[in-house]
């Protein structure tokens, strides 16, 4: 007899493990079900239709060449039987059957299956706010809901918004609201900075000033204690710890999203420590017979060796590869991810892969990072410009951890984090990102790459070359402290900085340190500063070789700490 195989989910996972069995098993029975009506769309598409760059929903559930894949597409064109509007209950592991339940007439059956695929995804996390329940309050839960979201908006019915919530999805949404819109936006974050799982501080303070510059205010670090107005009237404002009463006519939750684990853990699978799905290599759950995949399950982290639940649809897409394999009696392999995340913020693309030093930190290395900051192709090209590189290792190891990248170039800030993500799950150590071979040309990067440069520059601090802080704890050492600063720019540069801070201030070029030694303080700690660090780690070098060792050299230099706290000098003088 056929093989029968049965999906619950038909979003991301469920179609892309249906068409790869289809392939590899022309004669297998395939059902699909799905509790919605609406499937097979990009769910991470949503912010960009509800924002407008995406004119119509049709565009997120449709194929490359415009044919909507609905029932009937997978019936006709892949041999699949796709039931919406039906929900599983419950899974009888000893007799291989989902109970499920029609949701139009309530009726109820039993579905067999030889081998089970669980593909339920997951939901968005609701926290316990007094007021979350009234009409106007919403959240991400499908492509039906961002269609009623974007009817609301397309009507006028909401010129204020409050999005909860600092992660990709809500500062997407923030972005949505205001740019196409012209919602007056506010973002509450509860940790002190947006991005806190994806981006250092220094990082997500560019990101949090420039959603500022484009009309969104944030406040970070606060929290919705209440959801204010009632059930007539819907939402009104909301009560926040820090900044009391803000009014809005629209709260969107955006606070993380949890799996969809409840059906396999009643079944009796194991599961991980956030909720979702174990499985081995070849995606099979602890039951050999039911696979599991994408926002509903975890992998291994090939960095941090834990489990790890992250809900892409780039991961979706290819573990379902690997199932649709597997169940049609192949042996693929997934041996796990490195954590690999990329955005859009306005004018800005940040990407991220492996782990922040937070979480290298809670995994039990001892992280180190140097920041670079470089064009993001070679310096005299007309289009230069800067990109921001993070890069974390282990001290001990010289091992690489993770990597951030921040640039106005998307695209390039994308590649980058690509390229160190390609070798993070193989152990590589800095001086492999030092020596990674990248391509070359003018339009697309510098000779020597920033992410070269960073492996360098890591290369450096680990090696005891060079001393360094970060623009965070510079600008908290200007206000705190009285600590001594030496600008090792160009005679044009510190002004205007020497008129705002005073004789904390010391400007000496580089060219002209070997001449102007005596001028150096010699029994105090000092800052060195340029503009984007590389002359403040060559004066570092000199000053340490006439044996001045008290010194370190601000990362990203002016082009960081100006950006974080545009007060730092009154007026930025040019080259």
């Amino acid at each position: 007899m056929p093989k029968r195989i049965l999906i619950i989910g038909a979003v991301a996972l469920g179609p892309k493990v249906a068409c790869r069995a289809r392939r590899l098993d022309p004669d297998a029975e395939i059902i699909m079900i799905d509790r919605d009506s609406t499937i097979s769309y990009g769910g991470c598409g949503i912010p960009y239709y509800v924002g407008g760059d995406v004119s119509d929903a049709f565009g997120l559930c449709s194929t490359s060449y415009h044919a909507k894949r609905d029932p009937a597409f997978f019936k006709g064109t892949k041999r699949v039987d796709v039931r919406t509007g039906v929900e599983a209950l419950s899974i009888d592991r000893k007799a291989r059957t989902v109970r499920v339940r029609t949701l139009a007439d309530g009726s109820e059956q039993d579905l067999g299956y030889d081998a089970l695929v669980l593909a339920t995804g997951s939901r968005p996390f609701l926290p316990p706010v007094p007021g979350a329940d009234l009409p106007g309050v919403t959240t991400i839960t499908g492509l039906n809901a961002a269609v009623e979201m974007k009817d609301r908006l397309a009507k006028g019915q909401v010129g204020s918004a409050v999005v909860v919530g600092g992660g990709a999805i809500g500062l997407e949404m923030a972005e949505a609201f205001t740019s196409l819109w012209g919602v007056e936006t506010t973002l509450v974050e509860f940790w002190d900075q947006v991005l806190p799982t994806a981006l250092c501080p220094e990082l997500a303070g560019i990101l949090r000033n420039h959603l500022e510059d484009n009309g969104v205010r944030v406040l970070s670090p606060d929290k919705v204690l209440k959801v204010l107005g009632d059930a007539k009237t819907g939402v009104t404002g909301v009560l926040t710890e820090n900044h009391g009463e803000i009014p809005c006519e629209m709260v969107l939750f955006a606070t993380g999203a949890r799996p969809n684990g409840e059906l396999a853990r009643d079944a009796g699978l194991a599961m991980g420590p956030s909720g979702g799905i174990l499985v081995d290599d070849q995606m099979r759950s602890s039951d050999p017979r039911i696979y599991a995949g994408g926002d509903c399950c975890e992998v291994r982290n090939l960095v941090s060796g834990g489990w790890m639940n992250l809900p892409l649809g780039s991961l979706a897409n290819r573990m379902g590869r690997i199932i649709g394999t597997n169940v049609a009696g192949g042996a693929a392999r997934f041996p796990g991810a490195v954590g690999s995340f990329c955005l859009k913020v306005f004018d800005y693309g940040a990407a991220k892969a492996g782990l922040t030093v937070p979480q290298a930190k809670a995994a039990g290395f001892d992280p180190v990072a140097a920041m670079v900051v470089q064009s993001d192709r070679a310096h005299f090209y007309p289009e230069a410009k800067m990109m921001c590189v993070n890069l974390v290792a282990d001290r001990r190891t010289r091992r690489v951890l993770g990597v951030e990248v921040l640039s106005r170039n998307g695209h390039g800030a994308k590649a980058r984090a690509d390229a160190v993500a390609a070798i993070l799950g193989r152990g590589a150590t800095v001086e492999d990102v030092s020596n990674l071979e990248v391509a070359y040309a003018p339009p697309f990067a510098s000779a020597m790459d920033v992410i070269n440069a960073a492996g360098n520059a890591l290369e450096n601090i680990l090696d005891g070359r060079a001393d360094v802080l970060d623009a965070t704890e510079f600008l908290r050492l200007m206000e705190e402290t009285d600590t001594k600063v030496l600008d090792v720019r160009s005679s044009n540069y510190p002004g205007p900085y020497q008129a705002r801070w005073g004789e904390r201030w010391l400007a000496i070029p580089q060219d002209e340190l070997p001449e102007r030694m005596a001028e150096v303080p010699r029994d105090e700690p000092l800052l060195l500063f340029c503009n984007v660090g590389i002359r403040a780690y060559e004066a570092q070098i000199y000053l340490k070789e006439q044996g001045l060792t008290n010194t370190r050299s601000v990362q990203g230099g002016a082009s960081v700490a100006k950006t974080l706290n545009p007060d730092l000098v009154r007026e930025e003088p040019q080259e």
